[in-house]
């Protein structure tokens, strides 16, 4: 499982921000779509919401990949 490190200074990391840096989608419009076709997971729960605030230790799965957020 691939871990994606949060700036020190942040509390979290929007779920559209974390597939980008974890080079999961492409773009912004990609993430969007995936988000809003039901393809993410977080903690394993399907979230639509690309606006959603991952904390330290959130795992996000997208298309057979894994990562998980850490401070």
């Amino acid at each position: 499982m691939e871990e994606i490190k949060i700036r020190e200074e942040d509390e979290f990391i929007k779920l559209g921000q974390l597939l980008k840096k974890a080079a999961m989608v492409s773009s912004g419009v990609e993430a969007k779509i995936v988000i809003q076709d039901g393809e993410v997971t977080v903690n394993g729960e399907v979230d639509t919401r690309r606006g959603r605030k991952l904390y330290d230790g959130d795992v996000v799965t997208f298309n057979g990949e894994t990562v998980k957020v850490v401070k």
